[in-house]
């Protein structure tokens, strides 16, 4: 590690431990966004750490790295987090893996890290498919071909001198994360090797030896090597555990940041593989630090000096902070450095192996000088349209506004939009100078081509702006992204509502309500004509409808009444929404996906009513409260199952007459996200003392969840709660008292009511319950022993109380016709 860093940790040491709030005075004096692009110029060191999910990355580790010592930091994530819950709203499945993926990149920018994903498409193999206590099984899932793959053509893209996966491989892991370690260890030799995956050296890729692995220590005890991370940031003002936290609290759909205290933290690392025989345990010995030690590496006198000689300028540069007029020009001239020696290192006799790597640094550097110039410069970027969401064929204008906000005239500056080939854009971008202070503005049209891809969120922008300048003959490029998501969309969005149909063949409905709504994406005036493709026997009341649009963006909504046949069976139901315009048919749902933290994404997906016929028993009466917790959809799906439901407000709980209903239901989650439902507890439970039936859907343990007080009778809900699952959702379900009411009306409950379940049986089985609790069913993963408390029951006063932690939602949302009916009998319990 280099002495100039310990010059610098020596001054952060002396303030290390004072309160956050007695730098506040100095934050005005920090350019951050300087320091972020000129402190990566002390060290040439690449880091990669590899994770399963948004979210595994080691945050407050990978802060210190890049933020403390410069180091080019990655996280390769493998999936999209598509089987996770979602705590800031109803996405699930691949939408909530849009979000994910969103929050991950933002996440990153706060800690300086850059993340990647194996997981290319929203349809990929490698999908979160929920919790699995098995690497075998999630590699089997995946494809081991394409995720392997995949991984061994990152490691030879990234070319990082360190990995480190993020878990251990141990049975109390995750299998997602598990395999990740696998993998990763694996990958150690097989980068290296130009047998494994021979075509990606076809294609221009070289292999790659990775200089070492490590793994988190299971202890201090058990580490090769510790690292104190809780040191003071003098810029940054805060520690690299804080700053960690600031950017785990980016991942807000999974409820991730806490406040944590400035004081010392050890993060200790175990080397589990290196290929080099330097006995010294320091997490960078044995790896050349910068070019200074690069100079001292290599056996070629003429790149000695020049490496040596970059390494002095680049460092002279961080010295020159916070000065940006100053930095400028030395930036220029060492980005000039670097190209030449690129060039001497290309003709070099030196080992090719030793001659790959030094290319590769010279490549970051060059990059990294780009940004040390462009923000030297002082130029600022701001772009404007109309509208980002665009259709084939239009033809939108961008505008481009450049400032000068520096001290110095910016000469030969030349704008620019990045779009893919076949776009045609026009406008000049040649502005040639900007005075300190000036401004100038470049208007660009751009013509979509008819056959212009689709939005897909896990691409590049579809567009960027791009700016060039020079300085002594140094030309200084950077790309940026534009303030908002363009995407290229469909013109017309369809989709209906209920997305999903129930038929109880029990009492065939004489007429069914769906609801269209179609939006407008095109610019201007547009008209469709809206119809559904029905099963044979289906009727619908109108046939079709046309609807005109005035505005992009407008959206419009058609009542349709279905007539299902009298004689229909159990079984799947599907119809496709339809819409014609123009010519042409659509029939896509563009679901629009926008929140504060994370940029606008759309998730698109086949306009489909998914239905399902089967037999559902429900009491002739069954008035129903349901208080939402934002994370399920359960509610909906029961009032379109004909049940009498009435979605209870704070007011409600407050001061309203709990009395008038049979059942009360909380959603998933519910007290995590319904304060409400916390402060008002003790009404729920007098409600139940009272005669109710109180059905209380899963909670995590840290949900506001009060072991004593917030049920009747203490419960504990299982912590770790990763092992407190069962997550094969075939595992067999045995019910302990197969007589009981609960398994009788109003549905009788068999064994194929269990089939079928989708991801898993259940989450959070509680751990402890009082004796006042009853059981009514076993389960259990392969090898494991059972839980018995997926469901509990509970007498207090004259009414019922009832947990239970089956995983009910996804089942009703994927229309499993046992979970409506062994939940229905749930939520009938007393009613008979």
């Amino acid at each position: 590690m280099k002495k100039g860093f310990y010059l610098l940790l020596s001054i952060v040491l002396i303030t290390a431990y004072f309160p956050i709030t007695a730098f506040a005075n100095n934050s005005k004096e920090q350019d951050v966004e300087l320091w972020n692009v000129v402190k990566p110029l002390d060290t040439t060191i690449t880091f990669l750490n590899t994770g399963a999910h948004p979210d595994d990355e080691r945050s407050d580790f990978l802060a210190y790295l890049s933020r403390g010592l410069g180091v080019k930091t990655a996280s390769m994530i493998a999936n999209r987090g598509e089987g996770g819950q979602n705590e800031i709203g109803s996405e699930l499945g691949s939408a909530l893996g849009i979000i994910r993926s969103n929050e991950m990149i933002e996440a990153a920018k706060i800690t300086g890290v850059k993340a990647y994903h194996l997981s290319e498409t929203t349809d990929d193999t490698i999908y979160d498919f929920g919790f699995s206590k098995s690497p075998e099984e999630t590699l089997e899932k995946w494809g081991e071909e394409v995720t392997y793959e995949r991984l061994i053509k990152f490691i030879r893209t990234f070319q990082p001198d360190i990995v480190m996966p993020s878990f251990r491989n141990v049975n109390s892991q995750h299998g997602h994360h598990r395999i990740m370690t696998i993998l990763s260890e694996r990958a150690f030799t097989d980068a290296a090797d130009p047998n494994v995956f021979p075509e990606q050296l076809e294609n221009g890729l070289s292999v790659w030896q990775i200089k070492k692995l490590y793994l988190p220590a299971e202890s201090e005890e058990t580490a090769t090597t510790s690292i104190e991370i809780g040191d003071m940031d003098p810029i940054y003002q805060m520690t690299y555990p804080q700053l960690g936290e600031e950017s785990r609290m980016m991942h807000k759909s999974q409820g991730m940041g806490k406040e944590v205290p400035a004081e010392p933290r050890q993060f200790h690392l175990e080397l589990m593989n290196s290929s080099s025989s330097e006995k010294n345990t320091d997490l960078f010995a044995g790896i050349p630090y910068d070019f200074k030690e690069w100079s001292e590496a290599i056996q070629n006198k003429e790149l000695q000096g020049k490496l040596a000689n970059l390494q002095e300028k680049l460092d002279h540069i961080i010295e020159l902070y916070p000065n940006r007029e100053a930095i400028l020009p030395e930036s220029q001239q060492a980005l000039k450095q670097v190209q030449k020696i690129y060039h001497s290192v290309e003709k070099a006799k030196i080992d090719d192996d030793v001659k790959n790597d030094l290319l590769h640094k010279l490549e970051i550097k060059e990059e990294q000088l780009q940004q040390v110039s462009f923000v030297s410069s002082s130029l600022k970027v701001e772009t404007s349209m109309e509208s980002y969401t665009l259709t084939r064929g239009e033809q939108a204008n961008i505008t481009m506004e450049i400032t000068n906000n520096g001290k110095e005239k910016i000469q030969h500056i030349n704008s620019s939009l990045v779009t893919p080939d076949n776009w045609k854009v026009s406008g000049d971008g040649n502005i040639k100078h900007l005075k300190p202070g000036e401004s100038k503005s470049v208007t660009y049209t751009v013509n979509i081509p008819d056959d212009a891809e689709y939005f897909n969120p896990y691409e590049e922008p579809i567009i960027q702006t791009k700016i060039t300048f020079k300085e002594n003959g140094v030309e200084s490029t950077k790309i940026l992204d534009l303030d908002n998501t363009v995407a290229v969309l469909p013109e017309i969005s369809i989709s209906a509502e209920p997305k999903n149909l129930f038929v109880n063949t029990d009492e065939i409905q004489d007429q069914i309500p769906v609801k269209v709504k179609v939006k407008n994406y095109v610019k201007g005036e547009n008209k469709a004509t809206v119809s559904l493709n029905l099963p044979e026997g289906w009727n619908s009341e109108p046939k079709q409808k046309e609807i005109k649009f005035t505005e992009r963006m407008e959206e419009n909504e058609v009542s349709f009444t279905l007539t299902p046949p009298s004689n229909i069976e159990e079984g799947e139901i599907n119809m496709e929404t339809i819409a014609e315009a123009n010519g042409k048919q659509y029939n896509t749902t563009i679901q629009e996906i926008s929140y504060d933290h994370i940029r606008n994404s759309y998730y698109a997906y086949k306009s489909v009513i998914d239905g399902e016929a089967f037999e559902l028993l429900k009491p002739e009466k069954l008035k129903v409260g349901y208080i939402e917790s934002g994370f399920d959809e359960v509610s909906n799906y029961l009032k379109n199952a004909g049940f009498d439901i009435t979605n209870l407000q704070e007011e409600d709980l407050a001061s309203g007459d709990l009395s008038q209903y049979d059942t009360i239901i909380t959603g998933i989650r519910a007290n995590l996200s319904r304060e409400d439902l916390v402060h008002h507890n003790d009404r729920l439970l007098e409600y139940v003392k009272n005669g109710g039936h109180l059905v209380v859907q899963y909670h995590k343990p840290g949900d506001n969840w009060d072991i004593e007080k917030s049920a009747p009778y203490p419960l504990e809900i299982g912590n770790p709660s990763i092992e407190w699952r069962v997550t094969d959702e075939n595992a067999k379900v045995t019910v302990t008292k197969p007589d009981h009411k609960l398994f009788h009306y109003p549905n009788k409950i068999t064994d194929n009511d269990w089939d079928n379940w989708v991801q898993e049986r259940g989450l959070y089985f509680p751990m402890k319950w009082d004796d006042h609790y009853e059981t009514f069913v076993k389960m259990n993963d392969p090898g494991e022993e059972p839980f018995d408390s997926g469901i509990l029951l509970a007498e207090y006063g004259e009414g019922t109380y009832l947990y239970t932690n089956l995983v009910f939602y996804r089942q009703i949302d994927n229309q499993v016709p046992g979970a409506y009916r062994i939940f229905t009998n749930l939520i009938s319990y007393g009613v008979e």
